[in-house]
């Protein structure tokens, strides 16, 4: 992966060499800090570089500061100008990942997560697929997803993706792209970074934010998506291990993975073996939505690049 250029750390935007943390800074130890990911979009036909919901991803950021007992100053508004200013830096004419770091970083030992010193650092490079098919293949992981009484899943809590990084590995060491993460009780929870769909029965069905799961931003986004521009019915209830093995389709969204089709469950087919027509019409909707090529949706994105956007609403 290419490194960027610049990274927001200490109040400023600075040559990326220059923001670094000592060994003994307390997120790096502990695990205490909270992160955010935000995709930037290049839209060819307007050369205009757009971000998808930010002030959406800045409130959960913030959110999941306050699980962590953070004290901040930031609103969503300022953290999406400093996004804003450090893409401009940057420069890209390509689409991009934005990685928003709250963290702990008193040198110190000692867990706890009072009377400790809160700083933001931010950096953006180049991305694509974060799944590199388009039909994934998955297995139901046989480790557990954490219990909000453990560590709560709805914030981004960087300790907790240690139970993201133990499913991820041993899936794709078994041979697969992804795998399902069940909860303690043995419904299906989320993938290891993705909320998960599934079609069955003609309901668009996906766990309710009480299955431990990240309230995502795709999420939300592809359940308006899906009310709003394919008239579907949606579910939102615990579902059984045994469920995706029998439904009509099944895919996972999230920044990084954006609509990814589930086409096999370890080694059973879902619904044809090939990817759904609901999922591949979300699909392709979703990325023209996250370009700004949908007007019903254009308030979703923002553009980078000052001049561009609004010549191009004038004309």
């Amino acid at each position: 992966m290419t490194l960027p250029r610049f990274a927001y750390f200490k109040g400023k935007i600075v040559p990326y060499q220059e923001a670094k943390v000592g060994v003994m800074t307390h997120a790096l130890n502990y695990g205490t800090g909270v992160f955010g990911g935000l995709r930037g979009y290049w839209n060819a036909d307007e050369e205009q570089l757009f971000v998808f919901r930010p002030l959406d991803h800045y409130r959960r950021l913030l959110n999941s500061a306050k699980l962590m007992c953070m004290e901040t100053d930031f609103t969503p508004e300022r953290l999406r100008d400093i996004t804003l200013e450090l893409l401009r830096a940057e420069g890209y004419r390509e689409d991009c990942y934005i990685r928003p770091l709250l963290f702990k970083a008193d040198e110190i030992i000692g867990v706890r997560l009072h009377d400790l010193t809160d700083e933001l650092t931010m950096f953006a490079v180049p991305f694509t697929r974060y799944v590199e098919k388009e039909e994934a293949h998955v297995t139901i992981s046989s480790w557990r997803r954490i219990d909000d009484n453990m560590i709560p899943a709805r914030g981004k809590i960087t300790g907790a993706y240690v139970n993201s990084a133990l499913i991820k590995t041993d899936a794709v060491r078994a041979g697969f792209d992804e795998a399902l993460v069940l909860t303690e009780e043995g419904h299906v929870s989320e993938g290891s970074a993705e909320n998960i769909f599934m079609v069955r029965d003609g309901l668009l069905i996906t766990p309710p934010v009480t299955e431990n799961i990240l309230e995502g931003i795709t999420r939300r986004t592809i359940l308006t998506l899906a009310r709003e521009a394919l008239g579907l019915e949606i579910v939102e209830r615990p579902i059984d291990r045994t469920e995706v093995y029998l439904c009509d389709e099944l895919f996972m969204t999230g920044t990084a993975a954006q609509v990814t089709a589930i086409t096999r469950v370890d080694f059973r087919p879902v619904g044809t073996g090939k990817m759904g027509p609901i999922t591949a019409r979300l699909r392709a909707l979703y990325d023209d939505v996250v370009r700004g090529k949908v007007a019903k949706y254009r308030e979703w994105v923002e553009p980078v690049y000052v001049g561009q956007a609004e010549s191009v609403a004038a004309d």
